[in-house]
């Protein structure tokens, strides 16, 4: 990933398109080391996840182009590439496998973000109903030591059509189910990143199909 890395970090300083146009060579090239990159883990988490499907890197990629029409910033590039492995590619609703490339902010993540509300609402019901289960997934020592586990906004009362008195009601609160697990540039550049990558995913694994179970519902 040295080739996506230097870009980026270039990138970062010089986020304008003048500077873009004149570099595009290099920024084809990073994207294609990119796209190489999750055409070698696709098949490999779908050998544990059968249910992401036959997808493609450009199934996954997200585009670099920032919209910034409701944008107080307004650089026209993201400095980051990302890519969300799913159902569904970089669209999907399910929980998948996002990997995000950024120097020195770079991370392996999981779950769903920011979801619309059917679809908040079945995760909450798959824990309702087996919160037990889904809080060993959590405790998992493996699992624990990987992943910084959901930090983002939580509703400060409980959630609509859910008793308010249930013992795990704080579980029911997250607008997101999300786990983090950062990763520096060495790691990324070094000569194993599609395997570490890989076996980070297959912990992740039973997090994201416990939330997909009750999606299907």
């Amino acid at each position: 990933m040295k080739k996506v890395i230097d870009f980026l970090s270039e990138l970062k300083l010089n986020n304008n398109r003048e500077w873009f146009e004149a570099n595009k060579k290099q920024y084809e090239a990073a994207k294609t080391e990119f796209e190489g990159l999750l055409n070698k883990l696709i098949p490999l988490i779908y050998k544990f996840d059968p249910e992401i499907g036959l997808l493609t890197a450009k199934d996954c990629v997200f585009r670099i182009y920032r919209d910034v029409r409701f944008s107080k910033d307004k650089s026209p590039y993201k400095t980051n590439m990302g890519g969300y492995i799913n159902k569904g590619g970089r669209k999907g609703l399910y929980a998948g496998y996002y990997v995000h490339i950024e120097p020195g902010s770079s991370m392996l993540a999981g779950g769903i973000y920011m979801p619309p509300p059917d679809v908040l609402k079945k995760a909450r019901q798959e824990i309702y109903y087996h919160s037990d289960e889904f809080k060993g997934i959590l405790n998992n020592k493996e699992f624990k030591k990987i992943f910084r586990q959901m930090e983002e906004d939580k509703l400060s009362r409980p959630p609509k059509d859910f008793p308010a008195d249930f013992k795990d009601i704080d579980l029911l609160k997250y607008k997101s189910y999300t786990v983090v697990h950062a990763i520096n540039d060495e790691i990324i550049t070094g000569a194993d990143f599609v395997g570490y990558t890989r076996n980070v995913f297959n912990v992740l694994f039973p997090f994201n199909n416990f939330i997909n179970r009750g999606l299907e519902l």
